[in-house]
Protein backbone atom coordinates (compact mmCIF):
# COMPACT_ATOMS: atom_id res chain seq x y z
CA UNK A 1 0.00 0.00 0.00
CA UNK A 2 1.16 3.29 -0.69
CA UNK A 3 0.05 6.52 1.04
CA UNK A 4 1.11 10.42 -0.78
CA UNK A 5 2.67 12.73 1.35
CA UNK A 6 3.46 16.26 1.68
CA UNK A 7 7.31 16.74 2.27
CA UNK A 8 10.38 19.58 1.67
CA UNK A 9 12.95 18.97 -1.33
CA UNK A 10 15.90 20.63 -2.60
CA UNK A 11 17.02 19.51 -6.16
CA UNK A 12 20.23 21.76 -5.43
CA UNK A 13 21.89 23.56 -2.93
CA UNK A 14 21.71 27.22 -1.81
CA UNK A 15 19.39 29.08 0.44
CA UNK A 16 16.24 28.93 1.77
CA UNK A 17 14.49 29.62 -1.36
CA UNK A 18 15.72 26.33 -2.70
CA UNK A 19 13.39 24.44 -0.11
CA UNK A 20 9.92 23.44 -1.85
CA UNK A 21 6.82 21.69 -0.97
CA UNK A 22 6.31 18.69 -2.82
CA UNK A 23 3.82 15.85 -2.94
CA UNK A 24 5.86 12.32 -2.53
CA UNK A 25 4.74 8.56 -2.27
CA UNK A 26 5.24 6.48 0.76
CA UNK A 27 5.62 2.75 0.29
CA UNK A 28 5.61 0.17 3.02
CA UNK A 29 8.42 -0.35 5.28
CA UNK A 30 11.29 -3.18 4.74
CA UNK A 31 12.92 -4.61 6.85
CA UNK A 32 14.92 -2.84 9.47
CA UNK A 33 12.41 0.06 8.81
CA UNK A 34 9.32 1.24 10.26
CA UNK A 35 6.46 3.98 8.54
CA UNK A 36 5.99 6.99 10.68
CA UNK A 37 3.20 9.83 10.47
CA UNK A 38 4.61 12.70 12.01
CA UNK A 39 2.59 15.02 14.41
CA UNK A 40 5.90 17.59 14.58
CA UNK A 41 9.46 18.25 13.35
CA UNK A 42 12.31 19.60 14.76
CA UNK A 43 14.53 22.30 13.23
CA UNK A 44 18.17 21.93 13.59
CA UNK A 45 21.48 24.04 12.15
CA UNK A 46 22.41 20.69 10.84
CA UNK A 47 19.28 21.43 8.59
CA UNK A 48 20.91 24.77 7.11
CA UNK A 49 24.21 22.87 6.45
CA UNK A 50 23.00 20.38 4.26
CA UNK A 51 20.75 22.74 2.09
CA UNK A 52 23.34 25.61 1.78
CA UNK A 53 26.25 22.42 0.84
CA UNK A 54 28.64 22.87 3.30
CA UNK A 55 27.85 19.14 3.99
CA UNK A 56 27.53 18.11 0.65
CA UNK A 57 24.56 15.13 -0.09
CA UNK A 58 23.31 13.69 -3.40
CA UNK A 59 20.48 15.38 -5.10
CA UNK A 60 17.29 16.15 -4.61
CA UNK A 61 17.28 15.83 -0.78
CA UNK A 62 14.32 15.73 1.47
CA UNK A 63 15.95 17.29 4.61
CA UNK A 64 14.90 17.14 8.42
CA UNK A 65 16.78 14.97 11.12
CA UNK A 66 14.22 15.11 13.63
CA UNK A 67 10.14 14.36 14.19
CA UNK A 68 7.91 12.68 16.80
CA UNK A 69 4.62 10.24 15.68
CA UNK A 70 3.04 7.98 15.92
CA UNK A 71 4.14 4.27 14.19
CA UNK A 72 1.74 2.88 11.10
CA UNK A 73 3.89 0.00 10.18
CA UNK A 74 7.08 -2.31 10.89
CA UNK A 75 9.14 -4.38 9.12
CA UNK A 76 10.76 -7.36 9.52
CA UNK A 77 13.49 -7.73 11.93
CA UNK A 78 11.80 -4.48 14.22
CA UNK A 79 11.35 -5.79 17.88
CA UNK A 80 11.87 -2.37 19.76
CA UNK A 81 8.27 -0.68 17.85
CA UNK A 82 4.88 -1.82 17.16
CA UNK A 83 2.02 -0.45 15.17
CA UNK A 84 0.47 2.69 17.59
CA UNK A 85 3.52 3.32 19.56
CA UNK A 86 4.22 7.17 20.01
CA UNK A 87 7.88 7.62 18.97
CA UNK A 88 10.26 10.17 18.63
CA UNK A 89 14.06 10.13 16.61
CA UNK A 90 16.85 11.79 15.48
CA UNK A 91 18.43 9.96 12.97
CA UNK A 92 20.13 9.91 9.45
CA UNK A 93 19.51 9.63 6.61
CA UNK A 94 17.37 12.99 6.50
CA UNK A 95 14.07 13.10 5.32
CA UNK A 96 12.12 14.24 8.51
CA UNK A 97 10.17 17.05 6.90
CA UNK A 98 7.26 15.83 6.09
CA UNK A 99 3.82 14.12 6.75
CA UNK A 100 5.03 10.36 6.49
CA UNK A 101 8.28 8.23 5.73
CA UNK A 102 10.09 5.35 5.73
CA UNK A 103 12.96 5.00 7.87
CA UNK A 104 15.26 3.06 9.34
CA UNK A 105 14.05 2.05 12.76
CA UNK A 106 17.43 1.93 14.72
CA UNK A 107 17.42 5.45 16.00
CA UNK A 108 13.45 5.57 16.71
CA UNK A 109 13.10 5.76 20.38
CA UNK A 110 9.36 5.20 22.28
CA UNK A 111 8.38 8.17 23.25
CA UNK A 112 6.94 8.11 26.80
CA UNK A 113 3.41 9.22 27.65
CA UNK A 114 4.11 12.30 29.58
CA UNK A 115 6.24 13.79 27.20
CA UNK A 116 4.27 15.46 24.16
CA UNK A 117 5.08 15.21 20.66
CA UNK A 118 5.85 18.83 20.20
CA UNK A 119 8.66 18.68 22.91
CA UNK A 120 9.49 14.99 21.64
CA UNK A 121 10.15 16.86 18.25
CA UNK A 122 12.28 19.06 19.87
CA UNK A 123 14.29 17.14 22.00
CA UNK A 124 15.65 14.60 20.44
CA UNK A 125 18.81 16.01 18.39
CA UNK A 126 19.35 18.64 20.96
CA UNK A 127 19.13 16.47 23.51
CA UNK A 128 21.40 13.51 22.66
CA UNK A 129 23.59 15.70 21.74
CA UNK A 130 23.87 17.64 25.30
CA UNK A 131 23.99 14.12 26.32
CA UNK A 132 27.29 12.90 24.45
CA UNK A 133 28.83 16.45 25.34
CA UNK A 134 28.53 16.74 29.01
CA UNK A 135 28.51 12.89 29.25
CA UNK A 136 31.27 11.78 27.12
CA UNK A 137 32.85 14.11 25.52
CA UNK A 138 35.03 14.91 28.54
CA UNK A 139 38.64 16.02 28.97
CA UNK A 140 41.44 14.24 30.70
CA UNK A 141 40.36 12.93 34.45
CA UNK A 142 36.63 13.86 33.38
CA UNK A 143 35.00 16.54 35.22
CA UNK A 144 33.82 17.30 38.63
CA UNK A 145 31.44 19.20 40.06
CA UNK A 146 31.97 22.68 40.93
CA UNK A 147 34.39 22.72 37.82
CA UNK A 148 34.02 25.58 34.80
CA UNK A 149 32.93 24.74 31.40
CA UNK A 150 32.46 27.04 28.67
CA UNK A 151 29.57 26.61 26.03
CA UNK A 152 28.80 28.65 23.03
CA UNK A 153 25.14 29.32 21.78
CA UNK A 154 24.51 28.87 25.27
CA UNK A 155 20.64 30.49 24.44
CA UNK A 156 20.37 27.98 21.85
CA UNK A 157 18.80 24.84 21.56
CA UNK A 158 21.20 22.60 22.50
CA UNK A 159 22.85 25.45 24.60
CA UNK A 160 19.58 25.78 27.17
CA UNK A 161 19.39 22.21 27.46
CA UNK A 162 22.85 21.85 28.09
CA UNK A 163 22.61 24.72 31.22
CA UNK A 164 20.17 22.94 32.82
CA UNK A 165 21.72 19.71 32.77
CA UNK A 166 25.33 20.90 33.76
CA UNK A 167 23.66 22.30 36.52
CA UNK A 168 21.93 19.46 37.55
CA UNK A 169 25.75 17.70 37.49
CA UNK A 170 26.82 20.71 39.51
CA UNK A 171 29.08 22.36 36.79
CA UNK A 172 29.48 26.05 36.46
CA UNK A 173 28.75 26.49 33.04
CA UNK A 174 29.90 29.59 31.74
CA UNK A 175 27.64 30.83 28.33
CA UNK A 176 27.99 32.91 25.59
CA UNK A 177 24.96 34.17 23.46
CA UNK A 178 24.75 37.79 21.34
CA UNK A 179 22.53 39.71 23.31
CA UNK A 180 21.59 40.86 26.87
CA UNK A 181 18.33 38.85 25.74
CA UNK A 182 19.94 35.99 25.33
CA UNK A 183 22.38 35.87 28.24
CA UNK A 184 19.61 36.32 31.01
CA UNK A 185 18.08 33.00 29.28
CA UNK A 186 21.16 31.26 29.66
CA UNK A 187 21.11 32.32 33.39
CA UNK A 188 17.30 31.50 34.05
CA UNK A 189 18.15 27.98 32.58
CA UNK A 190 21.31 27.21 34.86
CA UNK A 191 23.98 28.71 32.97
CA UNK A 192 26.33 29.85 36.15
CA UNK A 193 27.57 32.67 34.22
CA UNK A 194 26.88 34.45 30.48
CA UNK A 195 29.14 36.91 28.93
CA UNK A 196 27.43 38.64 25.81
CA UNK A 197 30.13 38.25 23.13
CA UNK A 198 28.79 41.26 20.90
CA UNK A 199 29.87 43.67 24.30
CA UNK A 200 32.20 41.59 26.26
CA UNK A 201 36.03 39.83 25.29
CA UNK A 202 34.42 36.37 26.00
CA UNK A 203 38.33 35.31 26.82
CA UNK A 204 38.70 38.24 29.39
CA UNK A 205 35.58 37.13 30.90
CA UNK A 206 36.33 34.00 30.67
CA UNK A 207 39.80 34.44 32.62
CA UNK A 208 38.04 36.94 34.97
CA UNK A 209 35.75 34.39 36.25
CA UNK A 210 38.24 31.44 36.78
CA UNK A 211 40.55 33.63 39.02
CA UNK A 212 42.91 33.23 35.94
CA UNK A 213 42.89 29.62 35.46
CA UNK A 214 40.71 29.17 32.59
CA UNK A 215 38.26 25.64 31.95
CA UNK A 216 38.85 22.21 31.57
CA UNK A 217 36.58 22.21 28.51
CA UNK A 218 35.16 24.46 25.73
CA UNK A 219 31.60 23.08 24.09
CA UNK A 220 31.79 25.33 20.43
CA UNK A 221 29.37 24.87 17.95
CA UNK A 222 30.15 28.39 16.39
CA UNK A 223 33.29 27.47 14.29
CA UNK A 224 35.50 30.09 12.70
CA UNK A 225 34.32 33.38 14.98
CA UNK A 226 34.96 31.21 18.37
CA UNK A 227 37.51 28.93 17.76
CA UNK A 228 40.89 30.85 17.94
CA UNK A 229 39.82 32.31 21.96
CA UNK A 230 38.22 29.57 22.67
CA UNK A 231 41.36 27.55 22.80
CA UNK A 232 42.97 30.14 25.07
CA UNK A 233 40.26 30.10 27.79
CA UNK A 234 41.47 26.46 27.79
CA UNK A 235 43.94 25.05 31.36
CA UNK A 236 47.22 22.80 29.92
CA UNK A 237 45.70 19.31 28.93
CA UNK A 238 42.43 21.31 27.95
CA UNK A 239 39.95 19.57 25.59
CA UNK A 240 38.51 21.39 22.86
CA UNK A 241 35.31 19.97 21.63
CA UNK A 242 34.28 21.40 18.29
CA UNK A 243 30.71 20.24 17.16
CA UNK A 244 29.31 22.57 14.88
CA UNK A 245 29.81 25.11 12.04
CA UNK A 246 27.28 28.00 12.73
CA UNK A 247 29.91 30.92 11.53
CA UNK A 248 31.23 28.89 8.96
CA UNK A 249 33.87 25.82 9.02
CA UNK A 250 37.37 26.35 11.32
CA UNK A 251 40.48 27.01 9.03
CA UNK A 252 42.67 24.30 8.68
CA UNK A 253 46.19 24.81 11.49
CA UNK A 254 49.44 23.35 12.84
CA UNK A 255 48.62 20.98 15.44
CA UNK A 256 51.86 22.38 16.80
CA UNK A 257 49.91 25.51 18.02
CA UNK A 258 47.68 22.92 20.34
CA UNK A 259 51.07 21.92 22.06
CA UNK A 260 52.17 25.36 22.27
CA UNK A 261 49.09 26.82 24.28
CA UNK A 262 49.23 23.68 26.79
CA UNK A 263 49.36 20.25 25.56
CA UNK A 264 45.53 20.75 24.24
CA UNK A 265 43.63 18.37 22.92
CA UNK A 266 41.10 18.88 20.07
CA UNK A 267 37.83 16.94 19.10
CA UNK A 268 35.27 17.50 16.46
CA UNK A 269 32.52 15.48 17.34
CA UNK A 270 28.94 14.59 15.91
CA UNK A 271 25.82 13.12 17.21
CA UNK A 272 25.86 10.52 14.51
CA UNK A 273 28.88 8.54 15.68
CA UNK A 274 27.53 8.00 19.62
CA UNK A 275 24.25 6.85 18.21
CA UNK A 276 25.57 4.43 15.58
CA UNK A 277 23.78 1.66 17.44
CA UNK A 278 20.48 0.94 18.76
CA UNK A 279 21.72 -0.14 22.27
CA UNK A 280 24.04 3.54 22.46
CA UNK A 281 21.06 5.46 21.05
CA UNK A 282 18.28 3.48 23.37
CA UNK A 283 20.92 4.27 26.45
CA UNK A 284 21.36 8.04 25.67
CA UNK A 285 17.58 8.55 24.97
CA UNK A 286 16.92 7.06 28.33
CA UNK A 287 18.97 9.17 30.07
CA UNK A 288 17.48 12.24 28.30
CA UNK A 289 13.85 11.37 29.06
CA UNK A 290 15.07 10.86 32.74
CA UNK A 291 16.63 13.86 33.09
CA UNK A 292 13.03 16.04 31.60
CA UNK A 293 10.76 13.32 33.46
CA UNK A 294 12.38 14.90 36.72
CA UNK A 295 12.57 18.11 36.00
CA UNK A 296 15.74 19.00 36.06
CA UNK A 297 15.88 20.05 31.87
CA UNK A 298 13.05 21.59 30.68
CA UNK A 299 12.63 21.83 26.70
CA UNK A 300 12.14 25.27 25.73
CA UNK A 301 9.64 25.68 22.75
CA UNK A 302 10.16 29.48 21.31
CA UNK A 303 9.32 29.43 17.37
CA UNK A 304 6.44 27.22 15.77
CA UNK A 305 6.06 27.35 11.87
CA UNK A 306 4.14 25.44 10.25
CA UNK A 307 5.57 22.83 7.53
CA UNK A 308 4.49 25.15 4.66
CA UNK A 309 6.60 28.11 6.23
CA UNK A 310 10.20 26.05 6.18
CA UNK A 311 12.06 28.80 3.86
CA UNK A 312 11.16 31.31 7.05
CA UNK A 313 12.06 29.00 9.60
CA UNK A 314 15.44 28.90 8.05
CA UNK A 315 16.07 32.59 7.20
CA UNK A 316 14.76 32.88 11.03
CA UNK A 317 17.79 30.48 12.53
CA UNK A 318 20.43 31.64 10.05
CA UNK A 319 19.76 35.21 11.45
CA UNK A 320 20.23 34.37 14.74
CA UNK A 321 17.14 35.20 15.77
CA UNK A 322 15.51 32.25 17.40
CA UNK A 323 16.21 31.19 20.63
CA UNK A 324 15.97 27.74 22.45
CA UNK A 325 14.25 25.26 20.02
CA UNK A 326 12.09 25.35 17.21
CA UNK A 327 9.24 23.05 15.90
CA UNK A 328 7.31 22.81 12.50
CA UNK A 329 3.87 21.79 12.89
CA UNK A 330 1.62 19.63 10.52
Amino acid sequence: MKTTSKAIRIDRHGGAEEMQVVQVQVGEPGPGEIRIRHKAIGLNFIDVYQRSGLYQLPMPLQLGMEASGIVEAVGSGVAHLAVGDRAAYASQPPGSYCEVRVMPAKNVCKLPDAIDFETGAAMMLKGLTAQYLLKKTLPQGGLQRGDHVLFHAAAGGVGLIACQWARALGLQLIGTAGSAEKCQLALEHGAAHAIDYKREDFLARVKEITGGKGVKVVYDSIGKDTFDQSLDCLQPFGLMASFGNASGAVPPFAPGLLGNKGSLYLTRATLFTHIATRESTQAMADDLFDVVLRGDVRIRIDQRYPLEQVQQAHRDLEARKTTGCTVLTL
